[in-house]
């Protein structure tokens, strides 16, 4: 049914996805990259993306755009989230990646990013009629799903994420008593607005992005990323909180060297483990699941599903 490429343009990382689609709702994936850019960096205190942010993911959409070319690709499929959403600058952006990169970046609202992300979860598990709360922890935002019998009942989208909890609290080398006191009542104080009405009776509490990927490659020893091993492992509160304790208590040129752990996302790692941990508090859980699959394989799925339907 033809070759296409999704691209997912978040605050901390743009991930890249090539499939053949097989039909309406399956695909073979061909080939998958990630590169953390970092996008969103200093968004919070400036409102804009910065020169060097924007180069950075530029090059990186460029390098993307060649890749789905050889691959000789049907279509692109580009959204970009939270960063891109907040940005005062984002028109710019969004010229330069067409200009330069050949790339049509749709922003998408955090409602649409919930509703695909949840797609792409329930496809990468095979729990397309199962009940979850899908949680997406982002760089700049995170969306809360209610999942049930193969539809999306409810969500929300958060303005916090890993990012800009680690610019806004966690700057000491390792953070301090106080900065991870104060992060964990800002990650209190915001997700307390989740509705009571996500919190599904018998759901399973499933979680994608890069900070649940990052500690499933930790808790299996990765030294190599495998996101077919990494979807459907399982963490109890208590192995994230053992995981916590040892990220907080090491200085970032030590995180750097732990197995499994992406040497560029050692600065957000304790911000995204607090904020994983209080997510399991918060709706009492005592696990969680964890998906590689998410965002961009919702946007494919959507695509093969809807031809001329708009994100």
């Amino acid at each position: 049914m033809g070759r296409y490429a999704t691209i997912d343009v978040g605050t901390n990382t743009v991930r890249l996805l090539l499939a053949d689609a097989e039909d309406d709702t399956t695909y073979r994936v061909v080939f998958e990259e990630q590169v953390i850019t970092r996008l969103g960096e200093r968004l919070q205190e400036t409102g804009t993306l910065s020169p060097a942010a924007m180069e950075r993911t530029i090059r990186v959409l460029q390098r993307f755009a060649e890749t789905a070319k050889d691959h000789r690709v049907e279509e692109i499929l580009a959204v970009t989230t939270s960063a891109a959403r907040e940005a005062k600058n984002r028109a710019e952006f969004l010229d330069r990646a067409r200009g330069e990169a050949g790339i049509d970046l749709v922003v998408i609202s955090g409602e649409v990013e919930a509703t695909l992300t949840a797609l792409g979860v329930a496809h990468a598990l095979g729990l397309d009629h199962a009940t979850m709360l899908i949680v997406d922890i982002g760089g700049g935002s995170t969306e809360f799903t209610a999942f049930e019998q193969g539809r999306v009942t409810g969500s929300v989208s958060l303005p916090i994420g890993v990012v800009k909890l680690t610019e806004a609290h966690l700057k000491g080398d390792p953070p301090s008593r106080e900065e991870l006191q104060s992060a964990t009542t800002s990650i209190r104080q915001t997700i307390r607005q989740v509705p009571a009405s996500l919190n599904i009776p018998a759901a399973v509490l499933v979680a994608t992005a890069g900070t649940p990927t990052t500690l499933a490659a930790i808790d299996l020893r990765m030294t190599t990323y495998d996101g077919d091993r990494v979807t459907g492992h399982r963490l109890s509160r208590k192995r994230i909180q053992e995981l916590l304790d040892r990220l907080c208590s090491l200085p970032l040129r030590r995180r750097r060297e732990i197995v499994g752990l992406e040497p560029t996302r050692a600065d957000v790692i304790v911000a995204g483990t607090l904020l994983t941990r209080e997510i399991l508090e918060l709706f009492s859980f005592d696990e969680l699941t964890v998906s590689d699959g998410g965002l961009r394989e919702g946007v494919l799925l959507h695509h093969l599903a809807y031809r001329r339907s708009k994100l």
